[in-house]
């Protein structure tokens, strides 16, 4: 018998799928942060639009994906709360802190690891300082942490720039608002599947108006 022939498929039966890679998010072990996308900082970085924009994508997929979402908000008594079209997505009640990190907010992470997610996919301002801090915490407390480049911003390119080179150096999976919720949608023609092509359909900043967001 040849080689060939003795690792031939039988007849009427289809080799064993691959394994689903473990670099790959779940619906069912992540969740999605949004970190301080508040309106007074968001006024003052230059490309809030898109930033705006691809979080709103991030949690409408999020939830028609049952992903688990939450918010946190920078000294909101002076920064003000969350962009009013990003909150009302988010069932959530935000997460107040004062620290840089998120990693304070145990009660949350508390929560999250009750439900067994160990992914956290990060979007918000700015790159190198809450979402950068938070991400290097989450690292630490042994969580495997994602970025949305596309859904996170800084006043300066540099600091946006070095902020995901650091972060990815140290680990962090730096990937795309589209790349993350079709991740999680994993295939085509359910009805899931035809929502996240909705989104991914959507014309970005600047080729039209961004849905929800008010540019005042």
């Amino acid at each position: 018998m040849s080689d060939a022939h003795a690792h031939s498929t039988p007849v009427g039966h289809s080799p064993a799928p691959l394994p689903r890679s473990t670099e790959l998010m779940r619906p069912c072990d992540t969740g999605l942060l949004l970190i301080d996308a508040q309106e007074r900082l968001l006024k003052v970085v230059p490309d809030a639009a898109r930033i705006i924009w691809n979080c709103r994508r991030l949690l409408d997929g999020a939830n028609i994906l049952s992903v688990r979402t939450a918010v946190t908000e920078q000294y909101p008594e002076r920064l003000g709360a969350t962009e009013p079209c990003l909150a009302e997505r988010i069932a959530a009640p935000a997460h107040a802190k004062l620290a840089f990190s998120a990693g304070g907010c145990g009660e949350l992470f508390s929560l999250w690891r009750a439900e067994n997610v160990e992914r956290i996919l990060l979007c918000g301002i700015e790159t190198h300082v809450c979402v950068a801090q938070t991400a290097f915490d989450l690292l630490a407390g042994g969580y495997q942490v994602y970025v949305a480049a596309d859904a996170v911003g800084t006043r300066w390119p540099i600091d946006h720039e070095v902020g995901l080179r650091r972060m990815e150096a140290s680990g962090v999976v730096i990937t795309t608002t589209e790349a993350a919720i079709f991740e999680w949608c994993e295939r085509a023609g359910t009805p899931e599947f035809k929502q996240v092509s909705s989104l991914a359909k959507e014309s970005p900043p600047g080729n039209g108006p961004i849905v929800g967001f008010r540019a005042n």
